[in-house]
């Protein structure tokens, strides 16, 4: 299960136009956090990888994407469900953080 890099040129066809729901992860090499959550969201990818699709955005490769919806401060994730962001989690959180807040949109 890889987890898919979106750009601001992908985000609409590769996010909104998509059927599942998707957890998108906002991040930067350079961000601590960022890195202490990857194994968590690698870890969703496969867990979940029949129910929803998982991508990350770099958001210094493609600020415009961050800046339209307002991120921050990183690592942000961001839940969508045909096409509309229905929840945010920001920090480095705890797996179960982030379960709870997905299973509330998975049927």
């Amino acid at each position: 299960m890889s987890i898919l890099q979106v750009l601001d040129s992908s985000f609409d066809s590769e996010v909104l136009q998509v059927e599942i729901t998707v957890l998108v992860d906002f991040w930067a090499p350079w961000c601590g956090p960022c890195r202490m959550i990857a194994p968590v969201i690698n870890e969703i990818a496969k867990e979940y990888q029949d129910k929803i699709k998982v991508v990350k955005v770099n958001t210094d490769e493609n600020p415009t994407i961050a800046t339209e919806y307002g991120i921050r401060s990183i690592p942000t994730i961001m839940i969508f469900q045909n096409g509309v962001k229905v929840d945010t989690v920001i920090g480095a959180v705890p797996k179960s953080t982030l379960i709870n807040t997905l299973d509330k949109y998975i049927v």
